[in-house]
């Protein structure tokens, strides 16, 4: 049996998964935890590498990693990272992401160039920040990386260039989406003066090799990850709900939105993968399921005893700012609470709001693309919700299909360190396996109160890209 391992360093924990390169079959699986926060030290990815890979990396043929998108690890001359690195979910850096832009020639003009409208998500914009509040630091940063690009170096034998690929590259604010180029200029822009960047590794091609010898796939970001995993084709939307909420479509040509609300990212297999993220997904659920003093079963029982509507209430749930829309200084917003107002009410709110703005997301992505999706899958822990998996279709309004459940970035890792192995011109053709197709009566009616708290919400905390 040829072994390969696939590694999801992620903004919460690292998950690896041992698959059977021949049917991507998982034989073995091992997660280890990641520290709280927006800003981490990048050497806690490091040991939890080194935890779920123990014993491990000896036993494969290849390895691969993807990681959590934009975050950024600052180097100095001693390749050792200058500060903690600042995560995607960290707004600090929404203001130098207008600058940026404003200095690019504007929103239509940053989309041109890099495929996106950068946000406070952008390493780009993490860099620009840390020149303009901590100049000795940025001084002293001599190269960049992003997260996966940290770990899949780690893994690989000493002395190894850093190198990355074109899916994650794309999320930096300054790589050439259109072109599959790094924009050096862009990056010294950024932080002040010109850093090392990593080198682009091509699609399924051999990126380095462990310290044993066996092959280091060129890793990518956690979203084309989970492309690669679940094989998706065009015209598949991807809804993933996880700590961000994100629709995601496989194409065949660039997006370059200027409007801000698709990001017009590459994928890990030589296409693109347009985007819409938002900052707030399954959160909404922990956050209501503790305020109601009950677990996730007992928040899924009391909204399901709702009506849809929730009774009238509806909220916004930018609790830490949002993404889409490009709202960082937004704080959840809560209206049509009264005294008859019920704990059951407040419950199916919170899912139907999660779901309304996963339903914006990809009305967004349709309308950039033009193109009506042929199959909306849905994956994420909280799709184990009998709520979340009653009200998705009545809200997204149509129906939503659910692969069985599995750690598709992990999966999606593996599947490109399998194709890195095979040195084939595609990855391997791996089953998904079944899955099951939910399907309710449409509630449009949730849609347009959401709609309308979301308009009079913008006169108050009105869009970054305004």
């Amino acid at each position: 049996m040829t072994l390969v391992l696939g590694l999801d360093s992620s903004t919460q924990s690292t998950k690896a998964v041992l698959v059977d390169a021949a049917d991507g079959r998982v034989v073995d699986s091992r997660t280890a935890p990641h520290p709280p926060g927006t800003e981490v030290d990048p050497a806690a990815w490091l040991r939890a590498a080194d935890a779920v890979t123990e014993g491990l990396l000896e036993r494969v043929d290849a390895v691969a990693v993807a990681g959590q998108q934009h975050g950024m690890v600052a180097l100095g001359e001693d390749g050792v990272p200058v500060r903690d690195a600042l995560l995607w979910n960290d707004t600090r850096s929404a203001g130098a992401a207008q600058d940026l832009v404003e200095e690019m020639g504007g929103p239509q003009a940053c989309a041109d160039a890099v495929g996106s409208v950068l946000v406070a998500s952008f390493t780009a914009a993490k860099l620009r920040w840390v020149r303009d509040h901590e100049p000795d630091l940025a001084a002293r940063v001599r190269s960049v990386l992003l997260p996966h690009d940290h770990v899949s170096r780690h893994l690989s034998a000493p002395g190894t260039e850093a190198f990355t690929d074109r899916g994650d590259a794309s999320g930096t604010g300054y790589f050439a989406t259109r072109t599959g180029e790094w924009r050096p200029d862009l990056a010294a822009q950024a932080i002040g003066h010109e850093v090392a960047l990593p080198r682009v590794v091509a699609p399924g091609a051999v990126a380095a090799q462990t310290a044993t010898g066996a092959v280091v796939a060129g890793g990518t970001g956690d979203n084309m990850g989970a492309a690669l995993g679940m094989s998706l084709e065009p015209g598949d939307v991807l809804v993933s709900v996880g700590t961000s909420g994100v629709a995601s479509a496989i194409s065949g040509t660039p997006v370059a939105d200027g409007t801000g609300t698709v990001t017009g990212f590459a994928d890990a297999s030589g296409g693109f993968l347009p985007m819409v993220t938002t900052m707030n997904a399954a959160g909404i659920l922990d956050l209501q399921a503790r305020w109601l003093g009950v677990d996730h079963a007992g928040l899924a029982d009391l909204a399901l005893a709702a009506a849809p509507g929730a009774g009238g209430v509806t909220f916004l749930p930018y609790y830490g700012g949002e993404r889409s829309p490009n709202r960082p200084s937004a704080v959840g917003t809560w209206t049509g609470l009264r005294p008859a107002t019920t704990r059951e009410d407040l419950a199916r709110a919170a899912y139907e709001a999660l779901l309304c703005s996963l339903a914006d997301a990809v009305d967004r992505l349709v309308a950039a693309t033009g193109e009506e999706p042929r199959r909306v899958l849905m994956v994420g822990g909280a799709t184990r919700s009998a709520a979340l998996r009653a009200l998705a279709p009545a809200v997204l309004g149509r129906p939503v299909t659910l692969p069985p459940e599995g750690e598709y970035v992990a999966l999606g890792a593996a599947r490109q360190a399998a194709w890195a192995l095979a040195g084939t011109d595609a990855p391997p053709a791996w089953s998904p396996g079944d899955t099951t197709v939910l399907e309710a009566d449409p509630t449009p009616q949730v849609r347009e109160a959401y709609a309308d708290l979301r308009a009079r919400t913008a006169a108050w905390t009105p869009d970054a890209s305004a």
